[in-house]
């Protein structure tokens, strides 16, 4: 325990690295465009950045938590934001797409180990009443980004290249490394031992690999749109760069007020509220393909979107850890990086996924695509439910 001045500065440096992580994470949904015409490649080629950025995530949660878990806890903290760094430099110099590629999935790596490093580490440096709020206040970081980072990111490279926008996020990362340097405490405890063996563990129990196969389903066949939002409001309701740069605000604040409600009506029954979420998404998703000739009505449902996007979220990763407590309490850290590894399958997945409609059909098809796997989600997440009703009974 730190003394009760520090842990303010302690979240304040954790959050500003989580801001950093945040928005590089979909920077490249706004500046897709511009790095196809850089290029001279194709939208679904140049929808990779965001696909092998969630799949060097998927990698890097689970292995890279296993292989540091011996060094002190600031020690990971800074070397993963150094990686992260170097990741985005790589990708702002890059000559080729090939390199840019190799960028995203560098600063990758870093990502899911922060996210499980920098979550123990605010809950440690407060009161055991305040943990919950602690955690909150790094996650807060994220949800700025999607708020600000990514939009300011789009802007800066609309107004410059898409290269200053990576180097943007790299400085970002930078202020970051120095005040994790200077307000996270040196005298953090060493986390318990984490094993690659008990990846295979977790993945024998069928009720995690549900709600991994859920969480990456559910939350990731928005990305079969998403991945495609900003040629969306371009090319199909007409909106001007400038415009599409205060709707993605707009819809960053979409996306932060559904992750705060998801978060709310998910701490009783995270089950019962992912049924209803996922309900909601999928049919605005199907509500986006009959209105993307009506740039208003078209608009207001994108921004729905956002709304229950995220809502999911809060749920998702609280469910997983419940289950993990429950049926495997020794290996539930390892059950926490995999359901991080399990978005980001389905990041990867859905904007793969969204690639091959664009190319095979139109952007106007992704919308569909996208709804019915989001469906497929609410339909398992409604069967499950069914079921652990049965049981409790």
């Amino acid at each position: 325990m730190t003394n009760p001045q520090r842990p303010k500065w302690t979240l304040l440096a954790l959050a500003i690295s989580a801001f950093a992580i945040g928005s590089t994470e979909f920077i490249s949904v706004g500046l897709l465009p511009l790095i196809k015409d850089q290029f001279n490649t194709t939208l679904p080629l140049a929808g990779l950045t965001v696909s092998l950025y969630a799949l060097g995530v998927t990698i890097g949660a689970p292995l890279l938590t296993a292989f540091t878990s011996r060094l002190g806890r600031k020690n990971i903290l800074l070397l993963v934001m150094l990686i992260f760094i170097i990741g985005n430099l790589i990708a702002a110099a890059a000559p080729t797409l090939t390199i840019l590629l190799v960028g995203r999935v560098v600063s990758a790596l870093a990502h899911g180990v922060f996210m499980s490093v920098a979550s123990v580490i605010a809950a440690d440096v407060v009161a055991p009443n305040k943990r919950a709020s602690a955690i909150a206040i790094m996650f807060s970081g994220l949800t700025i980004a999607t708020v600000t980072g990514v939009p300011l990111g789009t802007f800066i490279g609309q107004i410059s290249t898409w290269r200053m926008s990576f180097i943007f996020i790299a400085l970002i990362g930078v202020i970051g490394l120095i005040c994790n340097i200077l307000l996270v405490p040196k005298n953090m405890p060493k986390s318990s031992p984490v094993y690659v063996r008990d990846l295979f563990t977790v993945l024998k129990n069928g009720r995690m690999v549900l709600i991994f196969l859920i969480t990456a389903i559910g939350y990731g066949g928005t990305f079969v749109i998403y991945t495609f939002l900003t040629p969306i409001l371009a090319t199909k309701l007409g909106y001007s760069p400038s415009a599409i740069v205060i709707i993605l605000v707009v819809y960053g604040l979409f996306v932060a007020i559904g992750n705060t409600i998801g978060g709310r009506y998910s701490n009783t029954n995270p089950l019962r509220s992912l049924f209803f979420m996922f309900a909601a998404l999928a049919i605005a998703l199907l509500a986006i393909h009959f209105t993307l000739t009506m740039p208003i009505i078209g608009l207001i449902v994108i921004l729905f979107m956002g709304l229950f996007m995220f809502m999911n979220v809060p749920g998702l990763q609280l469910y997983a850890v419940q289950l993990a407590e429950i049926h495997m309490p020794k290996v539930a850290t390892m059950a926490s990086a995999l359901n991080i590894a399990a978005f980001n399958i389905g990041i990867a997945a859905g904007s793969y996924i969204g690639g091959i409609v664009v190319k095979q059909t139109s952007l106007a098809a992704t919308p569909i695509v996208a709804s019915i796997i989001v469906g497929i989600a609410t339909l398992i997440t409604g069967a499950w439910l069914l079921y652990e009703k049965k049981q409790a009974h």
